[in-house]
Order: C-alpha cells, then sequence, then structure tokens
C-alpha cells in the first residue's frame, strides 16, 4: 500500500511529500499526473518528492526499473481569496469580524499584521468568524489569511481607541431640543453617534478632543452616549427643561 503524508498541497507546489511504500530502491521517476517532480529515494520504503504545480487532483505513481507503484491521489488545493469584512474596524480588546471570501476551509492561520488571531472559526469555504488579538495602541494593520492553498492579504482592519468624555457645557436645555453642547474628551476622531438616552444626535467633530452636540428633543434626564468602533462613553447626562405651554 502507497501513502503520500501530506496528500494535499498548494497549486503552486513547491511542498514536499514523504511517500511510503515498498521496493523504492532504484526509483527512476515519481510522477504526479503527467508531471514528474524532483525526489530523493531515503530508503527502500520512503521516498521524499517535491511536488510540481498544478490545478486538480492527480495520481501519483513511482516508477523503478521493475515496474511502477499503485496508484494514490494527490489533491491540489486552490489558494485562499478575501472579499469583505463585517467590521473594518473595532475596539483595542475583544474586537470581532467576519471575513468573506472563497477557498478558505483550510485556514490554518489568521494573522493582523505580524499578530495571530486570538481565534477564528472555519463557518464555511466562504466563512470565518474571527476574534482579534489585543493590542495596546490604536493602528491600522493588514490581515493575512494562511490556508493549505497558500496565503492572502489585502485587507486591513483599525484598531480604535474608546472615546472618553470629561465635560460636557451646556447640560441641560429646552425639551424641543436644539441645545448645542460642546463635549470634550479624547479619540473623539472615530465617534460614529451620539446619542441622547436612545434617540441620536446631530454632531460636528471639531478634532479629536472636541466635538459639537445638537440636543433632539426629549424630557427628563437622559445619558449622554458617544461611541465609536472603539467603544463608548456614558459618564455624562443631559437634562431636558420643560418649556412652559
Amino acid at each position: 500500500m502507497v501513502t503520500l503524508n501530506p496528500n494535499q498541497g498548494p497549486t503552486s507546489g513547491g511542498n514536499q511529500v514523504i511517500i511510503t511504500g515498498s521496493a523504492f530502491t532504484g526509483a527512476t521517476s515519481v510522477k504526479f499526473g503527467t508531471k514528474n517532480a524532483s525526489f530523493t529515494v531515503n530508503s527502500d520504503t520512503q521516498v521524499t518528492a517535491t511536488v510540481p504545480s498544478n490545478s486538480s487532483a492527480v495520481q501519483v505513481v513511482v516508477t523503478t526499473p521493475y515496474g511502477t507503484s499503485t496508484p494514490v491521489w494527490y489533491f491540489y488545493i486552490l489558494p485562499p481569496s478575501k472579499s469583505s469584512l463585517s467590521d473594518t474596524a473595532g475596539p483595542l480588546s475583544g474586537a470581532t469580524t467576519t471575513l468573506t471570501g472563497s477557498n478558505l476551509y483550510t485556514t490554518t492561520d489568521v494573522s493582523f499584521g505580524t499578530t495571530p488571531a486570538a481565534s477564528f472559526d472555519v463557518v464555511s469555504d466562504t466563512t470565518v468568524d474571527i476574534v482579534a488579538p489585543t493590542v495596546t495602541t490604536p493602528a491600522t494593520v493588514p490581515i493575512s489569511i494562511t490556508t493549505k492553498g497558500g496565503t492572502t492579504n489585502g485587507l486591513t482592519f483599525s484598531f480604535v481607541a474608546a472615546p472618553t468624555v470629561t465635560s460636557m457645557d451646556p447640560t441641560s436645555g429646552p425639551d424641543y431640543g436644539g441645545t448645542a453642547s460642546t463635549i470634550t474628551g479624547t479619540n473623539f476622531s472615530d465617534v460614529t453617534d451620539v446619542l441622547y438616552g436612545t434617540d441620536s444626535a446631530a454632531f460636528q467633530l471639531i478634532d479629536d478632543s472636541t466635538l459639537i452636540s445638537y440636543s433632539p428633543g426629549g424630557t427628563g434626564s437622559v445619558p449622554l452616549v458617544v461611541l465609536s468602533p472603539g467603544g463608548s462613553d456614558a459618564t455624562q447626562s443631559f437634562t431636558y427643561n420643560v418649556t412652559p405651554g
């Protein structure tokens, strides 16, 4: 019985395969389909072959002056490709995203720059769920994905620091809305939404530490929530004053 280890690899070839069988001494050729492979006879029962490039499954045979071995299949795996990420930005710790592409079922590694992902789950040949590594500083890095068919790059992910709010002025206004409040803090450049309670407010980004928000109208006292891909801050509140009617 002839076996291959491994019995699959990238279409580009170049990887080595151990062929185990018998009566290999004096081998004159190793073929992957119609292509000759370079090889070394390690012993009468083992040959190391360098896989040639190809694009489909082929049969492998070892030929000696006394005959040809029983054919055994070798499977070429198409290289992976990436088309999109469900989220292209997230917090410094605990960020998640889903990668969509093709030929992903043999994924062996996902890395953000040079740092491996905290974990990943191959959902299907076209989808991989990813938990990003924890980083200490904001950065935009390339994502690489490695399968038994090769490695691909081309998409990036941004690690974003959570916003922090240190002050809001004014902190109250009429219940019909329209009050312009200056909010100061840090990490505002990536802010995507400002909420008064559960209501989105119009806002204007001045710089990374300042934005102006416009109350949407409401009643009572509500939390002010500043949101970004890096997280949220809800330490301030805004009070609606009842308008005399």
